[in-house]
């Protein structure tokens, strides 16, 4: 689904507004967002996705001792999504299986906490999966602007990032270095939270208020930015000091994809180069706790990096809180 498309969709708010069309994609730089055929469960592609993911990871699943489903979207609220993607994927029983949600750090919190069950030796190796739908809250938003006669230029504006959504999966698998087939290492990294910030962005499902199940997303966009990128800061110079690396040894970087304007303003205020950085938001949009490591997939996929390369995963994600990691590729 394109940007222009949704704003065709919205034209009779536009036209009522006096909003010039392509806005969307000049703010954001998405020309478009792509979406799973109505009423698929997160739960449905994510065994797919956690499949993928093991099989390419050449490991036996009997070395597997944990699944972790982190995305925001999730089948169900009893019992965990992870439960059915577990069965679905067919690994041991003697696995840790839970759902673990953190706004869009879901996958990477997902990511050190099998990190530290294979440090206290508690597992070999497990994987962590996640989904986002997203196209219930395009859509439902698109609805609820058309039906709101009181909307101004103004109150719009907290449902505009409700239209970056899109739809995306991703899944990571980690081990202990004895059986890693990859020899990418994961070096650790530093998390803050700035939870006075935690009002920018709520979301959820308001049936009473809406008239139907779909969610809902309230967004102050500028504040979210300026508040996302003062805690990235922080969070960076932190990561930096416990890895013991310099801005000088990150020989790529991968972000949460939420938009052009993020993106331009992070890099920029962590003195870090933006073409090592890899964006896929353009034609994904923002797809929550799987945009990042969808990103640092697809990169390293389409330019596999050689020995000695330094990768770093710059989380952040409503609430507010940050991580970030480091990897090394031997």
């Amino acid at each position: 689904m394109t940007s222009e498309e949704i704003e065709r969709r919205l034209e009779p708010v536009y036209k009522r507004l006096g909003l010039p069309a392509g806005r969307l994609e000049l703010m954001t730089g998405i020309r478009e967002r792509r979406f799973y055929d109505p009423g698929t469960l997160p739960g449905q592609v994510s065994i797919q996705t956690a499949r993928m993911a093991v099989e390419q990871s050449g490991l036996d699943r009997k070395h597997f001792g944990a699944l972790i489903h982190g995305s925001v979207c999730r089948d169900q609220m009893e019992p965990a999504t992870a439960a059915g993607v577990h069965a679905g994927a067919e690994l041991p029983e003697d696995s840790l299986v839970m759902d673990v949600s953190n706004a869009c750090l879901g996958l990477l919190n997902g990511m050190v906490l099998i990190a530290d069950m294979i440090e206290l030796g508690r597992i070999e190796a497990g994987v962590v999966v996640g989904t986002e739908t997203g196209r219930d809250l395009v859509e439902g938003t698109i609805d609820s602007l058309l039906m709101d006669d009181s909307l101004t230029r103004k109150s719009i504006k907290s449902a505009f990032a409700s239209l970056t959504i899109g739809s995306g999966s991703a899944a990571i698998v980690l081990c202990h270095r004895r059986i890693s087939q990859s020899g990418r290492q994961l070096l650790g990294g530093a998390f803050l939270s700035d939870t006075a910030a935690h009002h920018l962005c709520a979301g959820g499902v308001q049936a009473g208020v809406h008239g139907d199940s779909r969610p809902r997303m309230e967004t102050d966009s500028e504040a979210l930015l300026h508040a996302g990128v003062a805690l990235a800061e922080r969070t960076w110079q932190k990561t930096r000091q416990i890895l013991n690396w310099s801005n000088h040894d990150v020989d790529r970087v991968f972000t949460h994809q939420v938009g052009r304007q993020h993106r331009t303003r992070l890099m920029e205020q962590l003195q870090l180069d933006p073409h090592l950085d890899f964006p896929t938001v353009e034609i994904f949009g923002n797809t929550g706790a799987a945009a990042l490591p969808m990103a640092l997939s697809m990169g390293l996929q389409q330019d596999p990096p050689p020995s000695g390369t330094n990768l770093a995963l710059l989380g952040i994600g409503s609430g507010l809180n940050s991580l970030m990691l480091g990897i090394h590729c031997g």
